[in-house]
């Protein structure tokens, strides 16, 4: 797909997100009812330049807790990046002091993906999405930010409005549409005050879509609760950028990019994935180590995948779905370069937290952005943070998905050196190791260069997971963590 700065322009384009604005609560996705008002016209990220995807873990992989925050950084829109970045930051600090001392199992687990609500040169909106888990369900909120390209300003959805007077004006209008909505929703508790209206959008037709978090208007059963004032009513309240927004969203045509609600292209048939230089080296007769990177694409897997090139060595990359859509050439650059590129769920939520549709979606919108990036689909399924439940055996094998942990930790987002995960990684590693690092961490790509130097002054030879097992290869539904581990001999089930 050309790709534009999305100061030349860039058109939105229709997923399945909206509906009649009521529905149960949906930890990963956000399908209500298809063809209705709240229907929210997400752009495709890959065809924004300069667009990159940022990763913060609060480097909690391996403590009490489970983080993940991803949000976009755009190129020329500095402004939005501080707003997301701040965001971010305040997340976690606040989780953190939440569950502080916390020793509860299930982990509680914090986690945010994002999606691009609107991206022309009039306006940009990133919507983003956060979950979090604390002992019995998922709590799911949402807040959009909006950047103004021509005065480079980032605000939040109540920007759009043209002040408080008309906040309380659209919050009448709110509660004359949830005036049907039965007893279980609280209308009446919607004001011009608090934060009801942080996460605002337009619809193709111009018509405001408003969205309310988990509980924050009535009963959790009832899930997300959303709201679509007409294009009309909705006109005289809106400010400069709001009115520039509206018309971008009218304006917007859909181009050949085909997607669903969360940004992940249509399911395709494709080959299995599979290293370009699988076979050249044969683990039976020479030590053999599988380097693997998760959380990636990021900033930092370009300059990565040369210092890979250059030291010649092949690598496994367990990419996080909402990430691969956004930045497809990465992972046609990986594929060129003879890397393998696996699977790590579609938003990095503990899948072993999850009901097998949850991790069957998870799953399958990955593997379906890896293959329109390069024409394959991914057999290894690296389960975010290691974890392994029945459910996600079970769905793997049925998928025809192999699990892959790691044997060697370097423990790389625990404040580390480059020094420090070199030396980690020399001295843990044996024939078969699977090593664990992160694409995301400036000290890991840092290391890389030592780390193949040394290792490889040791006999070594860095090739992609499955070349580990050569002919006995890997089957669906086992757990692998080392190529010297009888994995192939455990019980499918």
């Amino acid at each position: 797909m050309h790709k534009l700065r999305f100061f030349s322009g860039i058109a939105l384009l229709a997923l399945s997100a909206g509906g009649c604005g009521l529905a149960a609560s949906s930890p990963e996705r956000d399908i209500i009812v298809p063809a209705e008002p709240t229907l929210i016209d997400f752009a495709d990220p890959a065809a924004v330049t300069g667009l990159s995807t940022r990763t913060l873990t609060g480097r909690d992989s391996s403590s009490s807790r489970y983080v993940h925050i991803a949000y976009p950084e755009l190129a020329d829109a500095p402004a939005l990046n501080k707003a997301l970045r701040a965001r971010a930051q305040r997340q976690l600090r606040d989780f953190r002091e939440r569950t502080k001392g916390s020793v509860a199992y299930p982990r509680p687990e914090l986690n945010v993906n994002w999606q691009l609500a609107a991206a022309s040169p009039k306006a940009v909106a990133v919507r983003l999405r956060t979950g979090e888990f604390l002992g019995t369900r998922w709590d799911n909120s949402t807040r959009t930010y909006w950047f103004d390209p021509g005065e480079n300003q980032a605000v939040g959805s109540t920007g759009l409005l043209a002040g408080q007077s008309a906040l309380d004006a659209l919050a009448a209008l709110v509660r004359e549409q949830l005036t049907e909505r039965g007893s279980q929703v609280e209308r009446d508790a919607v004001t011009g005050g608090g934060d009801q209206f942080d996460s605002m959008a337009f619809n193709r037709n111009g018509d405001l879509v408003v969205e309310f978090d988990d509980c924050q208007i009535g009963t959790c059963s009832l899930g997300r609760l959303a709201v679509a004032v007409p294009a009309g009513q909705v006109a005289p309240l809106l400010s400069g950028l709001g009115r520039r927004a509206q018309a971008s969203a009218r304006e917007a045509v859909a181009t050949g990019y085909v997607s669903d609600d969360e940004g992940a292209p249509l399911p395709r048939n494709n080959p299995a994935a599979v290293s370009n230089k699988a076979g050249t080296v044969d683990c039976a007769k020479v030590k053999c180590v599988a380097l693997t990177f998760d959380d990636g694409p990021g900033p930092r897997t370009g300059r990565l995948l040369d210092l890979l090139v250059e030291g010649r060595a092949r690598a496994t990359f367990f990419a996080v779905g909402n990430g691969a859509v956004a930045q497809p050439e990465l992972l046609r650059r990986m594929s060129a370069d003879g890397h393998l590129i696996g699977n790590h769920s579609w938003a990095h939520r503990d899948l072993s937290k999850q009901p097998t549709s949850k991790i069957t979606d998870s799953l399958a919108r990955t593997a379906d952005a890896v293959a329109a990036a390069i024409g394959q689909a991914p057999t290894l399924v690296r389960p975010p943070y290691g974890a392994v439940s029945q459910d996600l055996r079970n769905v793997a094998r049925d998928m025809g998905y192999s699990l892959v942990t790691w044997n060697v930790d370097t423990e790389d987002q625990r404040d580390g050196t480059a020094a420090d995960i070199a030396n980690t990684v020399v001295r843990k590693a044996h024939p078969g190791a699977i090593i664990r690092m992160h694409d995301t961490d400036r000290e890991t790509v840092d290391a890389v260069p030592d780390i193949l130097k040394r290792l490889r002054g040791k006999g070594y030879s860095f090739v992609t997971v499955p070349e580990l097992y050569g002919s006995a290869r890997m089957q669906a539904g086992r757990l692998y963590r080392s190529g010297s581990e009888p994995s192939r001999k455990q019980p499918l089930t």
